[in-house]
């Protein structure tokens, strides 16, 4: 299960990523999907380990 854990913080780094581009790249179109991206990263880490953490619990 320390496999799910690691994915999960992956989304943080990947939020991180999207987020940095968003910031560099604000006047272009292309920032404001790097924007979405990285808001669906955040959603995504919340999401897997709320869905992690229930799954711990069932075990």
């Amino acid at each position: 299960m320390k496999l799910f854990k690691i994915f999960q913080f992956a989304y943080l780094v990947f939020a991180l990523l999207f987020l940095y581009d968003a910031i560099t790249n604000w006047g272009e179109s292309r920032a404001y999907a790097s924007l979405l991206l990285g808001v669906l990263a955040v959603f995504m880490f919340f999401f897997r380990r709320k869905f992690n953490n229930k799954f711990d619990k069932n075990r």
